[in-house]
């Protein structure tokens, strides 16, 4: 729930959302919801009033989840090269959200229930299971699947064990959903279903990715593209997919570099903010960690003191708590089920310190926060003090300046990227600190204590050439004040 603020970059897995793991059939990575996905109906997400109506096997939920708490440049989609794929399917719509339930599980698996995945000449890539034998996924290349679209069986079957003279039971019919952006093989006669990628619809995650300034693209594997090799007649490896997403993003404005959508003060307080004591196990319904604030300034923060905060669109607006600080949204970027994207990428948090509690220098107080799907760490926060709003140094604003509430001057531990380093203070970190100065060259064990620009700071872990003041709230450096 928290990792992001380690992480450079992420790399989502946004495929393998449906397979032959369960009975139901659907794509192997859909780039939106359209309502109707049968998994998330049987589990009562579309009825449900606290999950919103909100689909989240999909690749757009799956960016939104991360979008709350990262900028869009930071984060890559997953596109698979190849298909999932389920075989004696009932009901659906040419196969898409039927059923397609295995009167026996791979041995191995640990699974007591699960799907008729697809075999032979569909499951070209299969895995073994632990006895041995093939394990039904319906797993293949895609230019393996363009043959079978085509009708053709290649050469390269006999590599797989099958004979040369191998004959295609039934059409592969290629069908497309415009609201997923999924497309699929339709075996009528074998009721086999093979979720698949191709021009269509990679086109339309990359121009996706371009529209909403995200990083680009992470693929699962690159051996699975396709190209024609008009010689033999066949889809062979290739790089027709790659190559068309490098064509659109070659040309695309640069990535989105900021994290909040709306500008946030440039100064901060040192008011830290972190969540905690997640429930764990299958009791963790709805989802009510902690939300722990601690006031590291020298002023108290009165009673009725505000603070905002978003998170993402990929859970509903209705987050709340049990403590009585009155959380509430207050503005949202969508709302309702999430049928073809969800539109905006926060939900704005307004809570309030109760009336008749103020927050002293060093107190902390705990509130039960509350939610219903899960999110990424809530960010871009503001505190209001003396009617002024701030925001928080451990949200690592980019260009933000940490000032002491209530004036204007800068206090020596900046945050966030692109802040600049304050001015030595009169002491340079020497004279009137007990502790010896810093030294860049000299490596320093965990719990060493250092002075470096009037202040006195204490590392948390092993650490050289880290500069005391740079490191921010969630670095080596833990501030112990001036001296």
């Amino acid at each position: 729930f928290q990792v992001q603020k380690y992480l450079d970059y992420v790399n989502i897995m946004s495929y393998d959302l449906h397979g032959a793991w369960n009975e139901y059939v659907g794509p192997n990575a859909s780039l939106f919801d359209d309502g109707k996905d049968a998994e998330l109906a049987a589990a009562g997400v579309y009825g449900s009033a606290q999950y919103g109506g909100v689909g989240y096997l999909n690749t757009d939920w799956a960016y939104h989840y991360f979008r709350g708490s990262m900028p869009a440049g930071r984060i890559n989609i997953g596109l698979p090269y190849y298909t999932r794929g389920h075989k004696n399917v009932q009901g659906g719509t040419d196969g898409l959200w039927g059923k397609a339930s295995a009167s026996s599980c791979p041995a191995g698996s640990g699974l007591a229930k699960c799907g008729d995945g697809a075999v032979g000449i569909d499951n070209l890539w299969h895995d073994l299971d632990t006895g041995g034998k093939e394990s039904p996924a319906g797993s293949n290349p895609m230019w393996h699947a363009k043959n079978l679209e085509k009708g053709i069986v290649g050469d390269y079957v006999t590599d797989y064990g099958f004979p040369a003279d191998t004959k295609l039971t039934g059409t592969y019919a290629r069908k497309y959903d415009a609201t997923l952006v999924a497309p699929w093989l339709w075996n009528a006669e074998k009721k086999v279903f093979l979720s698949t990628e191709d021009e269509q619809s990679v086109g339309a995650k990359a121009d996706y990715v371009v529209d909403r300034g995200i990083g680009g693209a992470m693929i699962w594997e690159l051996a699975g593209d396709y190209g024609w090799n008009a010689a033999k007649g066949q889809y062979e490896a290739g790089d027709t997919l790659t190559s068309l997403m490098y064509d659109t993003f070659r040309s695309a404005a640069p990535y989105g570099a900021r994290k909040s959508g709306a500008d946030l003060p440039a100064e901060a307080v040192d008011v830290g903010v972190e969540f905690t004591d997640f429930k764990l196990g299958d009791s963790n319904y709805p989802i009510t960690p902690k939300l722990r604030i601690t006031n590291n300034t020298g002023t108290a923060l009165p009673g009725g003191t505000e603070f905002q905060f978003d998170y993402g669109t990929s859970a509903p607006g209705n987050a709340s708590d049990q403590s009585g600080f009155g959380t509430k949204v207050i503005s949202s970027g969508h709302t309702g089920g999430n049928v073809g994207g969800l539109k905006g990428d926060f939900h704005r948090v307004s809570l309030k310190l109760p009336a008749w509690q103020s927050l002293a220098p060093g107190a902390t107080v705990d509130l039960a926060f509350n939610y219903y799907l899960p999110v990424s760490t809530p960010s871009n926060w503001t505190v209001t003090i003396g009617g002024k709003p701030y925001a928080l140094a451990g949200d690592l604003a980019r260009g933000t300046t940490v000032v002491t509430p209530g004036t204007q001057t800068p206090t020596p531990t900046p945050t966030g990227t692109g802040s600049p380093e304050p001015s030595p203070s009169p002491t340079g970190g020497t004279g009137q600190c007990a502790a010896p100065a810093w030294d860049a060259a000299a490596s320093y064990g965990g719990g060493s204590t250092v002075s470096h620009q009037g202040h006195t700071w204490k590392s948390k872990w092993w650490t050289q050439g880290e500069k005391p003041g740079t490191t921010g709230e969630w670095g080596v450096w833990q501030d112990l004040g001036a001296c």
